[in-house]
This record gives C-alpha cells, sequence and structure tokens, in this order.
C-alpha cells in the first residue's frame, strides 16, 4: 500500500491578507513565500471563519462555524476583558473546544499519521492542550493567545523549555519543526506549524528593523501613517486609530524573519526528501491589525482589520503548494473559509469517505485540481464588542454579495464586494430583495448552527 502524502499546515496569528508582496504589499519583502505562490495555488477570496484568533484555530480543528462549536472569540482565561459592554453585553463562549469533539488531528492519527503541535495553541487550559485533542507532539502549545514576556528568551511558555540568550522565538519554533521532519519519522505526518508571528508584541531582530528602518521613514515622509478615528465603542476612552499605509519597520522585520524561516523550512523538506509528497498550507487565523495597539499593518484597499465584521477583519492569505498536483502560478478566485480545510485535509489522506457528516466545509480538492465546486454562502457569527473596536455582527458572503447585520441596532450594510472591496457604497437601500434574501438566509444558519447572542446592557446610557 502507498504511502499517504504529508500534510505542512502554517498558520500565521493576525497576518492580514496583503502583508506579503505576493498578495500587493509594496513594503514588506517576502521572497521565500513569494516562491510558494509561484510554484502553488493563490486564493485572493479566503478568509478567516472569524475576525479573532480562537475561534478560527477551533473551527479548523472541527470543520466547523464557530457559532456551532461554541468558541466564538478570543479565550480570555483571565476573565479580566469579557464580557466587554457596550450598548450590548457580550454573549457567554466556550474557553475551550468542546469535549468529545472530533478533530482533524484526531481522524488523521486514525489513518496512520504522525501528529504533531508546534507553537501557538490558544484553545484552553492545560486540560485542554493539543494532547487531548489527538496531537501525538505538543511543543509550544499553551493557553497563551501571545508571546506575554516576548520574542526574545526568556520566553516563560510552560510548554516550550527556554533557550539560548538571544533567541528569536520565530526562529525557535522552526527549529523544532525541522527536528520533526528530519527525526526519521516513518508514517505520514500532519504538522500544525502555528507561530505566534505576527501578533503583538510587535518586536524584532535589529538587524532586521534596520533593513526597513529607512524605507519606512521614506513612506511616512510621503503619508500620515496613522488617522484617529471615532471613540471605541466597546470601552468608556480611547479612540480608533487607524493605520493608512504599510510602515511600519519593525513589524516589516518580523515578516522578513518569518519569510527567512519559511525558506529554512522547505529547505529542510527538501533535503529530507519529503517535499514532493507533502502539501504545504500558507494562511492566517484573522485579519492584520489595523486599528488599535498601534496598529502596525494596514489592510486597505479591504476595510478595517482584525476584530471588524469588514474584509479586513476576515479576509486571509491563503497560498497551497504541492506540486504533484497544484499547477504553479495558479490563482483560484472561489470563496474559501476555514471549515474547508478538515474535508480537505481527509480527503488529501485517501479518507474522504471518513469525512464526518456534520462538517461545515466542504473539500477543496476539486479546486486544486483546477476544477469547480458549487456556489455557497459563507457565514460568520461574532458576538463580541472587538478589542480594535468593532462591534457585534453577523454577516454573509453569497457570490459578489456581502450582507453584515449588526446587533446594536438590527441595521444591515449590502456590499457588492467585487466592485466594491472597500465596502463604502452601502447598498441595502438600492436591493432590498437581495438584502432580505440574505438576511433570511443568514437567520435561517444562525438558528440551524445553535448562535448565542449578545444581550441588551441595562446599564447602557
Amino acid at each position: 500500500m502507498a504511502k499517504k502524502p504529508n500534510i505542512l499546515f502554517i498558520l500565521l496569528d493576525d497576518m492580514g491578507w496583503r502583508d506579503l508582496a505576493c498578495t500587493g504589499s509594496t513594503f514588506y519583502e517576502t521572497p521565500n513565500i513569494d516562491r510558494l505562490a509561484r510554484e502553488g495555488m493563490v486564493f485572493p477570496n479566503a478568509y478567516a471563519s472569524c475576525p479573532v484568533c480562537s475561534p478560527s484555530r477551533a473551527s479548523f480543528l472541527t470543520g466547523k462555524y464557530p457559532a456551532r462549536v461554541g468558541v466564538t472569540d478570543w479565550i480570555d482565561m483571565t476573565g479580566e476583558c469579557h464580557p466587554l459592554k457596550g450598548k450590548l453585553i457580550d454573549a457567554p463562549y466556550l474557553k475551550h473546544i468542546p469535549e468529545g469533539a472530533r478533530t482533524l488531528a484526531q481522524c488523521l492519527k486514525e489513518e496512520g499519521y504522525a501528529t504533531w503541535h508546534v507553537g501557538k495553541w490558544h484553545l484552553g487550559d492545560e486540560a485542554h492542550y493539543p494532547e487531548r485533542y489527538g496531537f501525538e507532539k505538543n511543543i509550544g502549545g499553551c493557553s497563551w493567545g501571545h508571546p506575554k514576556q516576548g520574542y526574545f528568551v526568556p520566553y516563560g511558555i510552560p510548554t516550550l523549555p527556554e533557550g539560548p540568550e538571544g533567541e528569536y522565538l520565530t526562529d525557535r519554533l522552526t527549529d523544532e519543526a525541522i527536528r520533526l521532519i528530519q527525526s526519521g519519522e516513518e508514517r505520514p505526518f500532519f504538522l500544525n506549524l502555528c507561530h505566534y508571528t505576527v501578533h503583538m508584541p510587535i518586536m524584532a531582530k535589529e538587524k532586521d528593523i534596520e533593513r526597513f528602518r529607512q524605507k519606512a521613514e521614506a513612506i511616512e515622509q510621503g503619508a500620515q501613517p496613522l488617522v484617529e478615528g471615532e471613540p471605541i465603542p466597546a470601552h468608556e476612552h480611547g479612540r480608533v486609530v487607524r493605520r493608512t499605509v504599510q510602515s511600519n519597520a519593525i513589524y516589516a522585520a518580523m515578516i522578513w524573519n518569518l519569510d527567512e524561516n519559511i525558506g529554512r523550512l522547505m529547505k529542510a523538506l527538501e533535503e529530507s526528501g519529503k517535499a514532493q509528497d507533502t502539501m504545504v498550507i500558507f494562511t492566517s487565523d484573522n485579519g492584520g491589525l489595523a486599528t488599535a495597539e498601534g496598529s502596525p499593518t494596514c489592510n486597505l484597499p479591504a476595510k478595517e482589520g482584525k476584530g471588524w465584521m469588514y474584509e479586513g477583519g476576515t479576509r486571509v492569505p491563503l497560498i497551497v503548494w504541492y506540486p504533484r498536483l497544484v499547477k504553479p502560478s495558479t490563482c483560484c478566485r472561489t470563496s474559501v473559509t476555514t471549515p474547508d480545510f478538515f474535508p480537505t485535509f481527509l480527503e488529501f489522506a485517501g479518507a474522504a469517505e471518513k469525512t464526518p457528516g456534520d462538517l461545515d466545509g466542504v473539500s477543496l480538492m476539486p479546486l486544486l485540481r483546477g476544477e469547480a465546486i458549487p456556489e455557497r454562502p459563507l457565514f460568520w457569527h461574532y458576538p463580541h464588542y472587538g478589542n480594535q473596536g468593532g462591534t457585534p455582527g453577523s454577516s454573509v458572503v453569497l457570490g459578489k454579495y456581502k450582507l453584515i447585520e449588526f446587533f446594536e441596532d438590527g441595521r444591515c450594510e449590502l456590499y457588492d464586494i467585487e466592485a466594491d472591496l472597500s465596502e463604502q457604497n452601502n447598498i441595502a437601500a438600492q436591493h432590498p430583495e437581495k438584502t432580505a434574501e440574505l438576511r433570511a438566509l443568514l437567520h435561517n444558519w444562525q438558528r440551524e448552527s445553535g448562535a448565542r447572542f449578545p444581550e441588551p446592557n441595562p446599564d447602557w446610557q
């Protein structure tokens, strides 16, 4: 029996859809990732299933939308930030993948795969670490959503032994991934490589920062990088500060370092003799951080960023590399979303018939073969106030139309995102029938998925 192919899933944290040269950035430099794009397939209409991290990660591992899983916001283990309150009070949510949930790692393990998790987890406390959900190894995954002590040693991550002085976290996680690939494991592998990069705190090596400092200064001389906007509705004080251009030298240095590590990883894969039998997937858990915490990146022309229901919050980079199947320099404009990876990987592993029947995702294997899949609606449900300024709402994309329903006042916004990616022209009033159609579709899905909603805030003034 032929050996099953390997799966290398590279998940970035907070990387925006335009944070790569191959997806449109003229400031960041990503030659190794660009090579993946040239040799693989790029999905310009790829979406994360939530505008923040933990829900998208739970969605990936379960093949279901966050509303159905019950993990609908980033997991706040301390309870210090939830529920956020404005006109509404955030909906309650799970702080771990549900007990007994059947995960992608478990399914692949049953198919004979070695299952490895390296990097960020952020899906529960120690009782809900990766080992409880089908992963044989866990290196660096814990309840943390970001490197609390920074990207340089000492990290303080409980599942990652400290390295030598000066070691950088993205380098270290790549080293760990390379060691696993070169370990001599004879089984096919599923490597879930989840970098903490480019989540706050924005920290990079000085030599890499210097590479972009003059470039950043030149850009900022020609454009005002940060613009202050309206008050943040979820908080008693503060305002949304938007970045209008990509010009943060430290953030650019983080991406440059990441790209170097993707190059090291691919070189190690090739030297191991496993490259031709490995599908490599590169994507992100939500849109780029563009309206808070220093607003390190800019997603324009997509509107807003992490924590918002607009395109900047959910549109992400996606590259699939697998020379045995995927033709080089191909572009697939079909809209795809996080839950699709679960059935895709099972079909890729030759186990399509074992795909659970209750998944929300569909297999992308036909797209990778150059075929089509039927048009379908994609859904989002975020019943929370985003730390970045977004307000609670749900949305649906079907074809070129996108409808967002905001829970504070029940208003709907309709956009033609093919013609208006920036979501500047709300056409709900001009197209009442389409608005009603998509709103009914959204409400039916909310009921079917068991979506939970925020409650009115009795103290709101």
